[in-house]
């Protein structure tokens, strides 16, 4: 063995270090949370409706409540947004945290799908908060993983935790790519959290670190991440 050869960095954990700087700079710091998730934090708060598909069988992993309380039921959570969440509950207005962290779905899996992916989210509270910022703050992180020759374009979209809500479309190498969703936060979500939405306004904003992770790197298969195979982790 040679002792003196160096390890590789993973390609999210690369994507992850090259946005946080841009971030920090503005103010954000990381902030983590459970992986195992109650309900509460994953779909109540976020307004997700009872009746909502996401809560289905097929897109949750329902973790069975060992404790006997029947009333709360965890899952493996399904978005990072969870965290913002938490960590509403916990601080404060103004805030400003960055989400790296894994998530789970319940479908097969494919070149571009996997049961365990790695999202990135973002979550800003202020006193005055428009799409405006929000998009200053998006174009500027895409130009940095993928040059300055990005567009970015938001198109309305519906997501029960922000109000408007928008898909992000980034232009590059010709063709306009979708990249996730984002939006400004619902007032419902910050009255959950006990911050008052006629004072604070926010956007929050949910990327794929596998999708921008095959983008920046030219990886085809999502599953090559999650391998574990060396010769991948050794190109970086």
């Amino acid at each position: 063995m040679n002792h003196n050869q160096k390890g590789h960095l993973h390609p999210i954990t690369q994507v992850i270090r090259e946005i946080y700087p841009l971030f920090q700079g503005l103010g954000f710091s990381i902030a983590d949370g459970p992986e195992l998730e109650d309900e509460f934090h994953n779909f109540d708060a976020l307004n997700v409706p009872k009746d909502h598909p996401a809560r289905d069988m097929q897109d949750t992993f329902w973790i069975k409540n060992s404790k006997g309380d029947a009333d709360k039921r965890f899952v493996l959570r399904t978005h990072t947004s969870s965290v913002q969440i938490r960590y509403m509950e916990t601080h404060q207005a103004p805030i400003r945290i960055l989400v790296p962290g894994k998530v789970f779905r319940n479908e097969a899996t494919d070149a571009t799908h996997e049961a365990q992916f790695f999202q990135i989210e973002g979550l800003y509270v202020d006193e005055h908060v428009s799409l405006a910022h929000l998009k200053g703050t998006l174009e500027a992180m895409f130009k940095k993983l993928f040059g300055d020759d990005v567009e970015i374009r938001f198109v309305p979209s519906f997501f029960p935790f922000t109000e408007p809500s928008v898909e992000v479309h980034m232009r590059w190498n010709g063709k306009w790519l979708e990249m996730g969703g984002a939006g400004l936060v619902n007032p419902i979500v910050l009255k959950a959290t006990g911050i008052d939405p006629t004072k604070w306004q926010g956007y929050a904003f949910g990327f794929g670190l596998d999708r921008i992770a095959m983008l920046k790197f030219g990886i085809d298969d999502v599953r090559h991440l999650y391998t574990g195979d060396l010769r991948l982790i050794n190109q970086f």
